[in-house]
């Protein structure tokens, strides 16, 4: 046969085979391009009416009661507990499930830090627990007022091995909860939803962890008189707070007046305490700084003229620190305040003050209390020094961030790549300095080094709008946990979101923290929650250079365990679990891919994930400086206060 019929032959066969494949692949098309639904029966049971369980109930019930009349402001859990967590549902408390409990433990701790309000996380014993501990110990450091709620299997099984998931779970949570017990009489199920709020509802809030056996859950109660603790709240609890001693508010006052450059640092206790308003009006009246540290910032807006969070280089000039609500107290020398500066300390709790840090004054009282009888006790004062000594370091602050975002778009263009900086300044304009209403969007600070650019751009306007996801512990990747947190509050309108509510959160990570929790975009998209994701894709992680060299300077064989694969499509993840994707590779790319993301999440309720490629030497000071930026605590800037 000769070369040409050989050639004419191949072209027939060809030409066939792929004109019976026409069908099948037309088929596989038709199969692999389904859309993405979300099940009917989603937004058919969110809208059911509560139904609210009455008299004969189970143990279940009467907690979830419990909750119910306590306030209780969300749960966020994967399957399992489900006696306690259809309960829950059914009073109509807005409930949340998700791909892990760990993650969504880290959605509740997101809910709570951004509101104020205690919200529950729920899972089951043995593995889901388990894969719970890191976000309950971010939470213990946040101060968050949590309740975790576990299932463990039955009184009736102990010391038994029969099921892999036994275990008792109160030791795996010593030093990391204000309280916990678990559930063995069923009688006083009602009796322990009392102790729970009573430690979450007053002074410092910590986590709350209590273990449900079957027995207790599945228990059935005719009538009131069945249970051993039936109480209303007023009866179980006080809403009263510690008030302060006039003798040490005027001696305060004294202090302030006496003080050249005072400053205030405004920690968490003035969030969950409402304390916002107090705060401002002694502020005001008496010229004094304030600087935010916490879980959440915002309770002291940074564009007022005495914030000094975007302020760093004015910190050293402070000569005497007030703490008010300072709940996790930095060691000597940990905050940026002169070794000589004098110290009081706010603090609802006695045992506390004094830890850490020497005072020189302690005042036992609620924040608000206090801070309202200062208000009230200060005299008017003018510090005009102290005024001008803010603004020009706030000043100096934006030409920093100005130098360091010309210096990214140079980085980007020579690496041909996204610099952080980029990231961060096009970010803070769009949000702040666009058409949006610069308190309107509620952002989740997250990353490693990512975040050391990003927090000097962002700012908060109102108490709750921006979580800081590494207070006190460097949790990894809980970043899209609580952002699921976060936006479920936004999309309820709770507390001070409610002018905003229905509108987008933003969340900011990096790709070695996205693997943790980017698997809750589902989550996400489940629930219509409005969120753009920006991912910072280094393909590495942010140690990456500590596996350089060792210790006397000789190459090692051990870089490779801190690098990933490169250019990693993590915007695909997005787009699979039913929201959109975005690659951006080069600076000017950013912005466009941030518009459209908002609008998308804005108008149709679909979350992004936008992939902003970068590359590891970017943290190199020598090749593409300032390389991996230094930190100031307290303030914008700070990482871990």
């Amino acid at each position: 046969m000769s070369n040409a019929k050989r050639v004419s032959r191949r072209k027939v066969l060809v030409g066939a085979a792929a004109s019976a494949a026409v069908p099948a692949a037309a088929a596989a098309a038709t199969e692999r391009d389904r859309g993405i639904l979300i099940p009917q029966e989603v937004p058919a049971t969110l809208s059911e009416e509560p139904r609210p369980a009455d008299f004969p109930m189970t143990g279940a019930q009467v907690f979830a009661k419990a909750c119910k009349a306590e306030g209780l402001a969300a749960l966020f859990c994967a399957p399992g507990n489900y006696t306690v967590i259809n309960a829950i549902a059914s009073e109509g408390i807005p409930s949340y499930g998700g791909r892990t409990e760990g993650m969504m433990c880290s959605a509740a701790d997101g809910f709570s830090r951004v509101t104020g309000e205690v919200a529950a996380a729920s899972g089951t014993e043995g593995p889901g627990f388990t894969n719970m501990i890191m976000s309950v110990a971010a939470a213990n450091s946040a101060r968050t007022p949590l309740l975790l709620l576990a299932s463990n299997m039955t009184v009736g099984l102990d010391d038994t091995e029969q099921a892999i998931q036994r275990g008792y779970q109160q030791p795996t949570t010593v030093g990391l909860k204000k309280y916990g017990k678990r559930l063995i009489d069923p009688p006083r199920v009602h009796e322990y939803a009392a102790y729970a709020f009573r430690q979450l509802k007053t002074g410092v809030p910590r986590p709350v962890h209590l273990d449900f056996p079957g027995e207790v859950a599945r228990a059935v109660f005719e009538s009131p008189q069945d249970l051993a603790y039936f109480h209303d709240r007023a009866k179980y609890r006080t809403e009263a707070k510690p008030h302060p001693a006039k003798k040490d508010i005027e001696r305060a006052a004294g202090m302030i007046a006496a003080a050249q450059r005072p400053i205030v640092v405004a920690g968490a206790g003035v969030f969950y305490g409402k304390a916002w308003d107090a705060l401002r009006a002694a502020a005001e009246k008496a010229d004094i700084a304030v600087v935010e540290s916490g879980p959440s910032r915002g309770h002291f807006g940074d564009d007022h003229p005495l914030s000094a969070n975007t302020a760093p280089d004015a910190l050293l000039s402070a000569d005497l620190v007030v703490l008010v609500g300072q709940y996790v107290m930095p060691t000597i020398g940990e905050y940026a305040f002169d070794p000589d500066a004098r110290y009081i300390r706010i603090d609802p709790d006695p045992a506390d003050i004094g830890r850490n840090l020497p005072i020189d004054l302690g005042i036992v009282s609620c924040e608000k209390a206090a801070l309202e009888a200062l208000a009230d006790t200060l005299k008017k004062a003018q510090r005009p020094a102290w005024r001008d000594e803010l603004a020009a370091a706030r000043k100096r602050f934006e030409e920093q961030n100005e130098e360091y975002y010309k210096l990214g778009l140079q980085h980007s263009r020579a690496a041909q790549a996204v610099h952080p900086a980029v990231i961060a300044r096009e970010l803070g304009d769009f949000l702040y300095n666009a058409e949006l209403d610069p308190k309107q969007t509620t952002v989740v600070s997250g990353g490693y080094g990512i975040a050391r650019y990003t927090r000097r751009f962002l700012r908060a306007h109102r108490p709750g709008q921006i979580c800081n996801g590494a207070y006190q512990y460097g949790a990894i990747g809980p970043d899209v946990g609580y952002t699921v947190g976060a936006g479920a509050a936004v999309q309820q309108g709770v507390g001070t979101h409610k002018p905003y509510k229905g509108a987008p959160v933003v969340a900011v990570t990096g790709d070695a923290g996205f693997a943790y929790s980017g698997m809750e975009l589902e989550t996400l998209s489940k629930y219509r929650i409005p969120a753009v994701v920006i991912v910072y894709n280094n393909n590495a992680w942010g140690v990456w250079r500590n596996g350089q060299t060792g210790g006397r300077g000789n190459t090692t064989r051990a870089q490779h365990m801190y690098l990933f694969q490169e250019n990693l499509r993590y915007e695909k993840i997005g787009e699979a679990l039913g929201g959109r994707g975005e690659y951006v590779t080069a600076a000017a790319e950013f912005r466009p891919a941030l518009e459209r993301s908002y609008r998308a999440a804005a108008a149709q309720g679909v979350s992004t994930v936008i992939n902003c490629q970068a590359i590891k030497e970017f943290w190199s000071s020598r090749d593409y400086p300032p390389g991996l930026l230094q930190k100031v605590e307290p303030g914008c800037m700070a990482y871990y206060h």
